[in-house]
């Protein structure tokens, strides 16, 4: 689908859309350093994001980091595959949930669900949903891209149903997020659980009309460039070209 937004739609939408409480600043290249974290939360702080996304080796400094400020600490699990164990699985999200992340993204295992393990599926995520229900929630990696049209049916069953908070598009390692994908969701979800778009979120106009078509956050590696032009007139920090996902 084409996005037909023109400038003046766009700064309409812009004045009605707080973009910064929609953004997950995602820093999930596999190269990123310490310098790179440090960067990503005090962009994040800045600029009022939602969330950091940051691998699980991190989530102990962006957590110390953020401290006492509004951007919660998140942690992919499984991430990118999903292959992994649910022993694992649990291991990883239970040292992420002691070092203070407050949000989990749980790549569900794509093999089980083509292969008919409805079941398996489900009880992975549900042990997950009932390990942080204390202290975090849960967002569910759909990973869009790689599952035909009843497999992402069921695959959104069983995530709402094992009490997952919030549905994510992909990785994105495998595709990028559609304006249909998320109305789709919307409409398949009607209200219940959060929706969040990622993968191949490049522009401005695009993270608008996903947030238009019914996404609630948006995974991003962007997010600063999208608000600079907005919210940081005069800005120049002297940092790092920093690695994208």
């Amino acid at each position: 689908m084409t996005l037909a937004f023109d400038e003046q739609t766009n700064q309409r939408l812009a004045e009605t859309i707080d973009l910064a409480q929609h953004i997950d600043h995602a820093l999930l290249h596999p190269a990123a350093g310490p310098q790179h974290v440090e960067q990503w939360c005090a962009e994040a702080d800045r600029f009022g994001f939602a969330g950091v996304c940051v691998m699980p080796t991190h989530v102990r400094q962006a957590v110390s980091l953020l401290h006492n400020r509004r951007p919660v600490v998140i942690c992919p699990i499984g991430f990118p595959s999903g292959a992994t164990t649910t022993r694992t699985k649990c291991t990883e999200a239970e040292e992420a949930l002691e070092q203070g992340a407050r949000e989990l993204e749980v790549m569900l295992n794509l093999g089980w669900l083509k292969a008919g393990a409805a079941d398996a599926v489900h009880r992975e995520i549900a042990e997950i949903v009932e390990m942080a229900s204390a202290s975090a929630l849960v967002k569910v990696i759909l990973e869009w891209s790689l599952l035909e049209s009843a497999e992402r049916q069921l695959a959104v069953e069983i995530a709402m149903d094992a009490g997952a908070a919030f549905l994510k598009t992909h990785t994105g390692w495998n595709g990028g997020v559609s304006i249909e994908d998320v109305r789709l969701l919307k409409d398949w979800t009607r209200g219940r659980i959060g929706i969040k778009a990622a993968g191949g979120i490049h522009t401005t106009d695009q993270a608008i009309a996903l947030i238009e078509a019914g996404a609630t956050r948006l995974g991003t590696s962007r997010g600063v460039d999208f608000l600079r032009r907005d919210r940081s007139a005069g800005w120049a920090a002297e940092t790092e070209e920093p690695p994208t996902a």
